[in-house]
């Protein structure tokens, strides 16, 4: 009797057993269904959020795409642009241009390379060597400005009469197309010399008169210099503006630095819309170029200097 007691409760035990491991596969196996379906889903299909974040990164990536062919098509276009114009000075001048920029660059890059094969001490002697060369410029240059500043203070009002600022407004120095010095005439294509400077700018733009004076005159549209106003400085000095379409001063009127004395314009033997601009100093034609040191930091100085030895064609 308890034999069999005792093997019905081993039954029981066993069924309860199985039971559990039934159970157990189960929740492994719907847990596991579960999980496959959540990977399934994901990857074929997204939840808001990542629908919102997939299709944003579409639109950059579009708009990206479109941005670089038009990146891919200003340098093309940029390209091509310097192929001609290196074409043309070639063509004008026999001679490929100059790149300041690059030459510069290389001058720099020389210079650090010397320096990494340099001991400490070495350096260190230059360095000082440099430091008194620079001092001993300086006491040179502090000796000139005082020079300098006592003839400007001797001077008084004359300065006022020196040309000093450009005639017309450049502040980004990139209106300047051709400088003085030797350039092909663009009519006769024959190498002449241009003593002034000329300005690409629209026709009826302000023109200044650049120090104060008097008209000495205004010479009228059948010249070659078009319209043209002349004005006296004294003390050596005159100023020519050319190729001008209206002048708002007449012969024998005085001028202030500054004053709008004409409007630009294409008038006479002129290639395109422009001013030409000369100074003249005890009757010779001098580069304007170093008469705009009233409106010129030295950086700026030093850029329309290089615009200039560029080599850039004349419209007169």
């Amino acid at each position: 009797m308890a034999g069999k007691k005792d093997l019905e409760r081993l039954r029981r035990k066993r069924r309860r057993k199985q039971i559990a491991v039934r159970i157990t596969a189960g929740a492994l196996v719907w847990t596991g269904a579960a999980v496959l379906y959540y990977i399934a889903i994901s990857l074929f299909f997204d939840t808001p959020v990542e629908y919102r974040l997939r299709h944003s990164t579409d639109r950059l990536r579009s708009e990206y795409e479109v941005l670089a062919a038009q990146y891919d098509t200003l340098q093309r276009v940029l390209a091509n642009v310097e192929a001609r114009d290196r074409s043309v000075f070639r063509t004008l001048f026999e001679s490929d241009p100059y790149d300041f920029d690059s030459e510069y660059e290389r001058k720099r890059a020389a210079t650090y390379e010397s320096s990494l094969h340099k001991s400490s001490r070495r350096l260190l002697r230059e360095l000082r060597e440099r430091m008194t060369a620079a001092e001993t410029q300086l006491d040179i240059l502090d000796q000139s400005y005082q020079t300098m500043q006592a003839a400007i203070d001797s001077a008084g009002t004359r300065c006022n009469a020196i040309p000093s600022i450009q005639p017309v407004i450049n502040q980004q120095l990139t209106l300047l197309t051709a400088s003085y010095g030797m350039r092909i005439h663009p009519f006769y294509k024959t190498l002449q010399s241009h003593q002034g400077v000329d300005y690409t700018i629209p026709e009826g733009s302000r023109v200044f008169a650049t120090a104060d004076g008097t008209v000495k005159d205004v010479a009228q549209r059948s010249s070659t210099s078009g319209l043209t106003v002349i004005i006296d400085h004294g003390n050596g000095y005159e100023t020519t503006y050319a190729h001008l379409s209206k002048t708002n001063v007449q012969r024998g009127q005085r001028v202030r630095r500054g004053d709008i004395i004409a409007l630009s314009g294409n008038t006479g033997l002129s290639l395109a819309p422009h001013l030409h601009y000369e100074v003249r100093h005890n009757g010779m034609r001098v580069d304007p170029i170093h008469y705009f040191f009233m409106e010129l930091t030295p950086a700026d100085y030093q850029r329309i200097i290089r615009i200039a030895q560029s080599g850039m064609q004349s419209f007169d």
